[in-house]
């Protein structure tokens, strides 16, 4: 299926063919064997440890109504889900907890030009009941296969229900934003050398596509700010204090991103301020250049446009060594203002 998690699914017939994976846990540890949707209910009991993860990749409406009917999922939250598009944000239907995060992926390239595209955006949302967690991914959203595996190699962590499955989707996503603020870094202390190289001009485009794509990468982690900090005090229902307190430790790393994000902002604001500064310094530089050869030509021309006249009484007009001392004289003049141009740095 395009777009599903490698590996073994878990889903069975009765359930939409969006679904990648879909388990029942009990006190940490998976409960063998497919489950048929319309029983899963039965299979679940929040009082005694047992919670269903369901997972799917861009569900039809029709699709996740499947789900939303057997869990009583808010049409609002439901909309959002399938449509996408939507802004980091946590909402509360209920006793039941609606997280959206966007993911980021960071698209190689060999330079920085006037179209290229750094980075790609993709959701993921969670929903997390009592005795369910749902996730829905979107786009370029990383596959949760691995988020999975490693919350089913800790029966501990993933005792916690589906406030574990909460944490370590956001976790995950949040270090993303990390790695990729970490590979931003190197595009613009890239530029940010050829800025400043006079071997390399560099394009304003190019710097401003960089800040175009930064922006979009601000966009997604900004916003989610005050999601962790409400997951990180430990109000919400089905986020017990133990669990609030790994996502203070999301929360500062998404501090974190913020702050790289910011930095970045400002650096290639600057970067962009040097090279329309450069510009302008290099353009002063050329006129200098034009206005000293033209200082250059006028001695001569002078001297040539004098001795270019057409007069029968000219003293030097019968002198022997006349016109080789005139050239003498225009060539020692033309050196000392040449000489001139280059102290007072002109040339």
């Amino acid at each position: 299926m395009t777009g599903q998690d490698n590996g073994t699914a878990h889903s069975a017939a009765n359930l939409p063919e969006a679904v990648v994976d879909c388990a029942v846990y009990e006190n940490g540890a998976r409960i063998p064997g497919q489950i048929a949707l319309p029983t899963i209910l039965d299979r679940i009991d929040p009082d005694a440890g047992r919670f269903a993860w369901i997972g799917l990749y861009e569900p039809t409406a029709a699709q996740l109504q499947q789900v939303a009917d057997a869990f009583d999922l808010h049409p609002l939250a439901v909309e959002d889900a399938v449509h996408a598009h939507q802004r980091p944000k946590l909402e509360r239907y209920g006793d039941t907890l609606f997280l959206v995060l966007k993911t980021i992926v960071y698209v190689d390239h060999e330079q920085v030009t006037a179209s290229s595209e750094i980075v790609d955006t993709g959701e993921i949302m969670v929903f997390a009941g009592p005795g369910f967690a749902i996730t829905v991914r979107h786009g370029s959203a990383p596959p949760l296969e691995e988020v999975r595996r490693r919350l089913e190699a800790d029966a501990h962590q993933l005792g916690h229900g589906p406030a574990a499955v909460l944490h370590a989707v956001a976790d995950m996503v949040v270090d993303r934003y990390l790695e990729v603020a970490d590979a931003f870094a190197g595009d613009i202390d890239t530029l940010e050398a050829e800025v400043f190289s006079p071997d390399h001009p560099v394009d304003a485009a190019r710097i401003y596509q960089l800040k175009r794509e930064l922006l979009e990468f601000k966009r997604a982690v900004k916003p989610l700010t005050p999601a962790l900090q409400r997951l990180s005090e430990g109000s919400l229902p089905h986020v017990p204090a133990k669990v609030a307190a790994y996502f203070r430790d999301v929360a500062d790393h998404h501090q974190r991103a913020n702050e790289q994000i910011t930095a970045f902002d400002e650096l290639v604001s600057g970067i962009l301020t040097a090279s329309i500064s450069q510009l302008g310094v290099q353009q002063n530089a050329d006129m200098r250049r034009v206005s000293a050869f033209a200082a250059l030509i006028a001695v001569p021309t002078m001297a040539v446009g004098v001795y270019g006249m057409n007069f029968d009484h000219m003293p030097e007009l019968t002198w022997r060594y006349g016109y080789p001392a005139v050239l003498t004289v225009i060539v020692t003049v033309c050196a000392l203002i040449y000489r001139a141009l280059r102290r007072n740095k002109w040339l």
